[in-house]
């Protein structure tokens, strides 16, 4: 299976209420999460602009994701919160290099 990548980007000037909203549902429900990690970036050109990059196993454990129910209503939060629409990018991942684990 080829791994998978989403990139949801978004602006919102109440980023604490997100954060607040997003770290309870990664350890609460029912069913265990079906992503493998998730990053929340903060842009520091723009202000004001985050990218939040979840990785899965595959796209169809992205999909089973999005399909539930508890998923459907976080993002509904989210959005509520964002300044403007978010924007999801949807990406296969072609090849990963990890660089020199010895250098960090």
């Amino acid at each position: 299976m080829a791994r998978f990548v989403q990139i949801i980007e978004y602006q919102s000037s109440r980023i604490e209420e997100i954060e607040a909203l997003g770290r309870p549902s990664r350890t609460e429900g029912e069913t265990a999460p079906t992503f493998r990690r998730i990053l929340n970036t903060a842009d520091r050109d723009r202000p004001g602009t985050y990218l939040t990059i979840v990785e899965f196993d595959s796209y169809e454990s992205a999909m089973e994701n999005s399909r539930r129910p508890e998923t459907s209503d976080f993002a509904a939060r989210m959005a509520a919160l964002c300044d403007s629409p978010p924007v999801f990018r949807n990406l296969d991942v072609q090849w990963e290099d990890a660089g020199d684990p010895a250098s960090d």
